[in-house]
């Protein structure tokens, strides 16, 4: 096999490659979620993860018409464990986006610039950014009032986590009081972590001892601080970095950089490599520097995090998904690895198509074990020529998934037969089809497969959707193969006494379910339209349709009468911003198909739907209100505007048309401000538009 053999670039993906590709990440990123955020026993290295995120990330981006309902970029993160309280944060801790590259960051950079308009239009403007290493431990909530630690949480799925106040009064650097003069109410954010060398002492004390041997100081740090005994933390050498700051009653710093010094005056451990960089030669010099003494650190970092230094700019930047517009991780780079292709499996999703998976001989890429890597398709295969027991080279960094990249040893692999792509579901027997100009091959059983009833009841009581606690993916398996529950509306209709006896399953855990499951009787409206795992609708665009319709009577009335091409109801959908033709077309025939009417008039039976309720915006003027940017803006760029809008309870439409409220029109506006006058809608200046949202 020849040596320039390389994965297929985003940009030379297909759109069936794309959903393909996007299901399988999808699925590898939640169990890693679990396993690092839960479980505290991640398979893969952090910069192994990131390439999964970056990946989905760009295939999103080039394909936002295929991002799935349970897209990893709506998601933080996993739920809370059992065995703790919840905390609800009074402000979302978010995750960050990662950058590879100087060019990448450079991207970034020219992002922010174009979001504020001031930068936009005056290049000689600095933007300056905080630079400081990314500790690799557990992010970590700390509340002040009145001075005194009151409480402490995890970062748990980014809205609520674990409340762990009794263990982190243990952990060094973590101060119980702190000076006069802080704010009434002060919450600090930053990682727990435990030194290198502690961990080692800690790894060699409890091997001595038969006890657990941790696989790395993250594992090691997050164990310690999640103990249900806080004498067990007590007994563990944690840390803390503090870093940045979320609820606060009062603030008295204008940047970053300033907050990071009160930091050090209240008595918290600040990264000494913490610093303030203008513009990308000092922070790429910072990056070099931090990189060439990471080997010395005491403690582990996997990149380097630039902020956003003016307080005010982040505000206007506001966040994205799950992610500041503000921040990125610069990471560091993985490694490759070869191993032996010991056989190709294949996986079948929620929507039929059958992923090829390669087994591979246990290989460590950068200290942790890699046994699978996804094949993409059968072309993939083919192209590359792969044969089980060939020498393949694995790749977990940049903007790769976990994949073979060639054959770099076949052994004399031509004695040995090709691949076959099944021709069968391996899991229902039914065909397996291709479609002409398709790259996925998917099975026709439908709802005869089991594997895509399993897939489509495990999103459906997944952390985003019904949340259903108790009732994981193995559960949903075993329930359905037992003929327990074949529909979600089954879920509801599950008794205790069909339960009792099965294995696993004892009086508490039944109770437990059973508490679990009434608990959900009651769902809020953009989670029970993310359940229902309409093809391309994920958490953002259920949330888009809740806040367009209201209420599922509405939605289901409205799509009913989309089904008709040029209606009133169709205008509507497609006017939404962010609703494209194909999403669209996903979405109505949805609510056209009969058996999913079935499926949703059964679940209704069951369950109550709450009515969307818009978050509260301070009796913001245009809540609620349909707005149209068109023209040129000058003083905010349309990113800027749109995102302002939005923060107030507006809805941003990309069209005009007789429900749209406001038509905030600038200079070259043309046949948008046209056709509003000529429906007689209000037409605002950029300036009316500011003194109506100010």
């Amino acid at each position: 096999m020849s040596s320039d053999v390389r994965v297929i670039p985003v940009d030379e993906l297909t759109s069936v490659e794309a959903d393909l590709e996007l299901e399988a990440l999808a699925r590898e990123i939640k169990d890693h979620d679990q396993r690092y955020y839960q479980d505290d026993a991640p398979l893969v290295t952090d910069a192994e993860y990131d390439a999964l995120r970056r990946r989905n990330e760009a295939i999103e981006k080039r394909f936002p018409l295929s991002v799935r309902p349970d897209s990893p970029t709506n998601r933080v993160g996993a739920a809370p464990v059992s065995g703790f309280g919840k905390i609800k944060h009074a402000k979302p801790m978010l995750s960050l986006g990662n950058v590879f590259d100087e060019e990448e960051l450079q991207d970034f950079i020219d992002s922010i610039r174009r979001f504020l308009k001031e930068l936009s239009d005056n290049p000689d403007v600095p933007l300056e950014m905080v630079a400081e290493p990314k500790i690799d431990g557990l992010s970590i909530s700390l509340r002040y009032e009145h001075g005194k630690l009151v409480q402490a949480a995890t970062r748990g799925d980014g809205v609520e986590g674990e409340d762990v106040t009794a263990n982190a009064r243990h952990v060094t650097d973590i101060p119980l009081e702190l000076p006069a003069g802080v704010p009434e109410v002060l919450e600090v954010r930053g990682e727990v972590y435990m030194a290198k060398k502690d961990f080692l002492a800690l790894n060699e004390r409890n091997e001595a001892q038969g006890g657990k041997v941790f696989a790395n100081p993250r594992n090691a740090a997050a164990g310690s601080l999640r103990q249900l005994d806080s004498k067990i933390t007590a007994d563990r050498p944690l840390k803390f970095f503090a870093y940045a700051y979320g609820d606060v009653s009062t603030t008295s710093w204008d940047t970053h950089g300033a907050f990071i010094d009160l930091l050090k005056a209240w008595g918290f451990s600040v990264n000494p490599y913490t610093r303030v960089c203008n513009g990308i030669d000092e922070i790429m010099a910072h990056y070099d520097t931090i990189g060439e003494h990471r080997a010395e650190l005491d403690y582990d970092i996997d990149g380097v995090v630039y902020k956003v230094n003016r307080l005010d700019w982040q505000d206007r930047l506001g966040f994205v998904s799950r992610a500041p517009r503000w921040a990125i991780a610069h990471k560091f780079p993985a490694e490759k690895a070869i191993t032996i292709l010991n056989d190709i499996t294949i996986q079948v999703g929620r929507t039929g198509v059958l992923t090829p998976v390669a087994e591979l001989e246990p290989i460590t890429v950068g200290g942790v074990v890699v046994s699978r890597a996804t094949l993409h398709n059968v072309d993939y295969i083919r192209d590359l020529d792969i044969r089980v027991g060939d020498h393949v080279e694995i790749q977990r960094a940049g903007d790769v998934i976990p994949q073979v990249l060639q054959v770099v040893d076949d052994g004399g692999h031509d004695d040995r037969d090709t691949y076959i792509f099944p021709t069968k579901c391996p899991v229902c027997d039914s065909h397996a089809i291709r479609e002409e100009g398709e790259a996925a091959t998917r099975c026709t059983g439908g709802l005869v497969c089991a594997a895509q009833a399993h897939e489509r009841l495990k999103h459906f009581v997944s952390r985003n959707a019904f949340d259903i606690e108790g009732m994981g993916g193995k559960h949903v398996v075993a329930f359905f193969d037992d003929g327990l529950i074949k529909t979600p509306g089954d879920i509801f209709r599950l008794t205790p006494e069909m339960l009792k006896g099965r294995e696993g399953w004892k009086d508490k855990s039944i109770d437990n379910l059973m508490a679990a499951i009434n608990a959900k009787r009651t769902i809020e409206m953009p989670r029970f339209v993310f359940a229902l795992g309409i093809q391309q609708v994920g958490q953002a665009t259920a949330r888009l349709l809740a806040k367009q319709y209201g209420s599922m009577a509405a939605l289901r009335g409205a799509m009913d009468g989309a089904r008709v091409i040029g209606s009133e109801q169709l205008e509507e959908l497609l006017n939404i911003d962010g609703i494209g033709a194909s999403m669209a077309k996903d979405i109505v025939e949805f609510f056209a198909e009969e058996r999913n009417n079935a499926v949703l008039d059964d679940l209704l039976s069951n369950v109550t739907v709450e009515d969307f309720e818009a978050p509260d915006t301070d009796g913001s003027p245009v809540a609620g209100k349909t707005v149209v940017f068109t023209g040129t803006l000058e003083t905010m760029s349309r990113g800027e505007a749109k995102a302002k809008a939005e923060s107030l309870g507006a809805k941003v439409s990309g069209s005009v048309s007789k429900k749209t409220d406001y038509v905030v029109a600038g200079p070259g506006a043309g046949s948008k401000e046209k056709k509003a006058r000529e429906l007689g809608l209000t037409v605002l200046s950029e300036q009316e538009w500011v003194d109506l949202t100010s």
